[in-house]
C-alpha cells in the first residue's frame, strides 16, 4: 500500500475515533465535527509523523523522476541527446538517404 493511502486512511481513522469519543458529549453535531477535525489534525501531527515523512519522500522521488524525464524529453526535442549504446535510436533519420522533412529547393 502506498504511503499516501496509509496516511490518508490514518487521518480518516483518527477523525472517526475522535468523533466517536465526542458522541456521548451533549453538543451540537456541527461543533462535534469541528472539534473532531481539530483534535484529529493535532493528533495526526504527532501520531502519523512516520507515515507523513514516508509519503513526503515518495512524493519527492516522484517529482524528481518527472523532472528528470522532462529534461530528457526537452533535450531530445532540442537535438542535444546522445543515442544510447544499447538501444538504437529510432527518432533520428538515417544519414545515408536524403531527408524528406523539407521540400527540395533545386527545382527551377
Amino acid at each position: 500500500m502506498s504511503a499516501a493511502a496509509k496516511y490518508t486512511l490514518g487521518r480518516i481513522g483518527l477523525f472517526v475515533v475522535v468523533l466517536l469519543a465526542l458522541l456521548p458529549v451533549e453538543l451540537n453535531i456541527f461543533l462535534k465535527l469541528m472539534l473532531a477535525l481539530a483534535f484529529s489534525a493535532a493528533a495526526s501531527f504527532f501520531l502519523l509523523r512516520g507515515w507523513r515523512d514516508e509519503m513526503a519522500e515518495e512524493m519527492a522521488a516522484a517529482a524528481e523522476r518527472r523532472r528528470a524525464e522532462k529534461e530528457r524529453l526537452r533535450s531530445a526535442l532540442a537535438g542535444d541527446d546522445q543515442p544510447s549504446t544499447d538501444q538504437p535510436s529510432t527518432d533520428r533519420p538515417s544519414t545515408d538517404r536524403p531527408s524528406t522533412d523539407r521540400p527540395s529547393t533545386d527545382r527551377p
